[in-house]
């Protein structure tokens, strides 16, 4: 006997998900958009057929076990723009966007007419492609991941963002110089305890030594070399990290370093000016 939509989403909400995850997922097999919740209460009484019923409970599952949505249904929302992730990249968080308003802040005070921009460990290319729709500017995205550059590749042509890509261990292969670099590289410690959490996404992408400062280290020592006079550089970190990373800013010679809260009011970023 068939179920209703209620009742999927009442067997679904017993597995453990919230009542907007399950009405995302519904949604998404049954080919509508995620904007259709009303949609979806004014049909809560129709049957569902046993394959969508069938494929909607194998999702359920998934998420239950903790499986990012956004790799669910294939995409996630960020700066106001859909990105397409699957589990080569990691998931665009909203936090993230506290770095791109940074960026865009920094340029629309500079002179230069348009200024280039690299991001380093692109991932998706949430943030190269944020930044190439939101101003006039020339963006280089690189990362040492083929499997991540063929996903922002995608998005920036659905997107119609004018981004570059280069394959490059953040800075190696890197040339020319930039009027502002932004990276959201990995910065949780080794054996961190959130690491469970998010064991479906690469680890490679999370992960940074000891104390999770490995990486933003590498970036803080090799950007000056890419960076014109005057050039900022913008990094995302750890909620506990700010200090540390803007100790290191200063102790490498940058100047105006300063940190950036998100919406929670957490210091999410750090960044300083290269003179």
């Amino acid at each position: 006997m068939s179920i209703t939509h209620r009742q999927a989403l009442q067997s679904a909400q017993t597995l453990g998900l919230d009542r907007l995850d399950a009405q995302l997922l519904l949604l998404h097999t049954l080919g509508k958009q995620d904007t259709d919740r009303a949609w979806l209460l004014a049909h809560d009484t129709d049957p569902l057929a046993d394959a969508t019923a069938d494929a909607f409970r194998a999702l359920s599952l998934r998420r239950a076990a903790g499986e990012p949505l956004a790799y669910l249904v294939g995409y996630k929302e960020f700066f106001g723009l859909r990105f397409v992730v699957d589990k080569r990249v990691l998931v665009p968080r909203p936090d993230t966007e506290t770095l791109v308003q940074w960026a865009l802040d920094v340029m629309r005070a500079s002179p230069v007419t348009c200024p280039t921009v690299l991001d380093l460990g692109t991932g998706s290319g949430a943030i190269a492609v944020a930044i190439a729709h939101s101003i006039d500017c020339t963006v280089l995205a690189v990362d040492a991941s083929t499997d991540a550059l063929a996903v922002a590749k995608q998005n920036a042509l659905r997107l119609g963002a004018n981004v570059t890509f280069q394959q490059s261990s953040w800075l190696d292969v890197i040339k020319g110089k930039f009027h502002c670099i932004v990276s959201n590289p990995p910065y949780i410690a080794d054996g961190d305890s959130h690491l469970a959490a998010l064991k479906h996404e690469p680890t490679a992408a999370l992960c940074a030594g000891a104390d999770g400062l490995d990486d933003i280290r590498t970036i803080i020592k090799d950007a000056p070399t890419s960076l014109h006079n005057g050039g900022w550089l913008l990094l995302e970190h750890g909620y506990d990290q700010a200090k540390a990373v803007r100790d290191l800013l200063t102790q490498r010679g940058f100047s105006l370093v300063e940190s950036r809260h998100d919406v929670a009011g957490i210091a999410r970023c750090s960044g300083g000016q290269w003179m």
